[in-house]
């Protein structure tokens, strides 16, 4: 495996790690498992406004295009500062950072559930998102940094589940606590596990000291090249299917600063002797492959969580309670699933186990294309298990191939830019599939629309049908004609968005099993498994 390019120590390098022990003690299981609470956390909180979107909009007096800003405040904020992690973590070193960046995002948590207009909460939002996105890829560096390899497996294991588990709770919590206690409880609750996140941190880490000659140091045009790249590529993402892509010239304008932005970073990365964040980590194959495979599992983890709660809204009528019962089955299996594939990842090529959770997962998608009408909780059930079965062997995996090889000094950056790599991928799915639904809902709408002629027999047997029946409770033959073409027109948009939703979860299911080819360029990789055990390539 090529390793990645050795720095000498200077300004923006990390500080040689120390040896880490074969038996690990109490406090730093303890630490490990507060910074998975802090990712879990900051997964959930993508999701977890969604289902309490109307009830936020209504108290905020905001249409629901305005109300999308606070979902895409979030998310821009997070994309920018998952990638700077390394250099923080560098500055204030591990304990300080993680201990003050979760207190920040329950301050401005709890301001989201106190925000008095729409510009309030979507500036809360955003600085909720700065401040929680650095716990994902933070937990990911406290695995590598702090757990011996024969241990990782294990601690890779619990990430994964973060991943995985938060987007299919999140509508599931948020539609509970906002039915029962009102939407600014989906904000109060983080309060729970921020707080044991703090003292897990506090009590588990020792403390590193503050070196804050490397924000002099840091290499600040090609931050901002990143945060301008990142945040005008997430903006246009989330914007672009409501104002008609570049048909609009604020999408063009967003898309042009993504490009300008995103090519200066590489650009300046490439040049800088001491990067804040490593990107020459593409050159190796391994993390090549498992960044790219990153991305597709975020477009099918947060695709699939777009697309079924909608069509249970919109078509089943299900509530946000409801709704939230179907999808935690796509969750809670895994955390009986992931132990297992823990162990197996030791003794298999994880590229198997990773063609194995794809499978899984496509095959899931595959059956949710032939939904119909009457479709919910009966016939969902097993497509959302099948799907809780393969997502763990995904993750693991994944994350496995990525961190393989990496040398200590970048697993920062390493974890920073595969967590990225994912949320971008899924804010690309969850784009590509909302104008795909529209499209085909327009197409089906159409070729439905051609059958279902004024001039077919069958259509005016149940025009009449259903005329004779309006009739027979008062009303006029006008009007009872009026509401019987009205619902014939129903059913066919009813018929046109259950196809679109069905031609959606076709095309995320074939692109996860047409990744199974992508797999095999990686390189062998097993999971260690003893107390002696090195870099885990076989």
């Amino acid at each position: 495996m090529t390793s990645t390019v050795t720095r000498m120590p200077g300004a923006g390098a990390a500080p040689a790690m120390p040896a880490i022990p074969a038996k690990v003690d109490a406090r730093t299981w303890i630490a490990v498992a507060a910074g998975m609470l802090g990712a879990f956390m900051a997964v959930l909180d993508i999701q977890i406004t969604n289902a309490s979107l109307r009830d936020i909009l209504g108290t905020l007096s905001a249409t629901q295009e305005e109300g999308s800003w606070i979902s895409t405040a979030y998310l821009c904020a997070e994309i920018v500062v998952i990638p700077l992690t390394a250099l923080f973590v560098r500055t204030f070193g591990m304990r300080f950072y993680m201990v003050g960046t979760t207190a920040l995002f329950l301050l401005f948590s709890t301001l989201c559930g106190f925000a008095w207009n729409l510009q309030s909460m979507i500036i809360f939002r955003m600085m909720q998102g700065f401040t929680g996105g650095a716990l994902i890829p933070m937990a990911m560096t406290l695995v590598m940094a702090k757990l011996p390899p024969a241990k990782r497996a294990t601690g890779l294991a619990i990430f994964g589940l973060t991943a995985t588990l938060a987007p299919s709770m999140g509508p599931t919590l948020g539609g509970y606590l906002s039915e029962l206690y009102g939407w600014p409880s989906i904000f109060y609750i983080n309060w729970a596990p921020g707080v044991l996140l703090i003292a897990g941190i506090m009590w588990g880490l020792d403390k590193d000291k503050v070196n804050l000659k490397e924000l002099l140091h840091a290499d600040w045009i090609g931050i901002a090249f990143m945060a301008v790249g990142l945040a005008s590529l997430t903006i246009m993402l989330e914007e672009g299917n409501s104002k008609d892509w570049f048909e609009s010239d604020f999408i063009r304008t967003f898309a042009a600063l993504a490009l300008l932005g995103i090519l200066g970073w590489v650009v300046t990365s490439v040049a800088e002797e001491h990067p804040f964040v490593n990107l020459r980590l593409y050159g190796q194959r391994n993390f090549l492959v498992a960044t790219v495979l990153s991305a597709v599992i975020g477009m099918g983890l947060y695709g699939s969580s777009f697309l079924l709660p909608l069509f249970l809204g919109q078509i089943a009528g299900y509530s946000p309670m409801q709704i939230g019962e179907v999808i935690m089955w796509a969750g809670l299996p895994q955390l009986f699933v992931m132990p297992f594939a823990a162990r197996l990842s030791t003794k298999i090529d994880n590229r198997i186990l990773c063609c194995f959770g794809l499978f899984m997962f496509g095959w899931s998608c595959i059956l949710n294309s032939h939904m119909d009408a009457s479709t919910g909780y009966d016939q969902l059930l097993w497509t959302q298990v099948i799907r809780s079965i393969g997502q763990p062997f995904v993750m693991l995996t994944l994350s496995n191939f990525a961190m393989q090889g990496i040398a200590p000094k970048d697993m920062p950056s390493a974890s920073s830019l595969f967590n990225m790599t994912r949320n971008l991928g899924g804010s690309i799915g969850i784009a590509l599939l909302a104008t795909q639904l529209t499209n085909r809902e327009h197409f089906h709408s159409a070729m439905l629309g051609e059958s279902v002629s004024m001039l077919s027999g069958t259509t005016q047997e149940r025009i009449d049908a259903l005329t004779a029946s309006f009739m027979s409770k008062g009303f006029d033959p006008v009007t009872a004609g009026n509401k019987a073409i009205a619902a014939v027109d129903m059913i066919v948009r009813r018929e046109s968005y259950v196809m679109a939703y069905n031609d959606g979860f076709f095309i995320v299911g074939c692109i996860l099993l047409g990744c199974i080819a992508v797999m095999w360029f990686a390189d062998k990789v097993k999971s260690p498994s003893g107390p002696s055990a090195g870099g885990g390539a076989h």
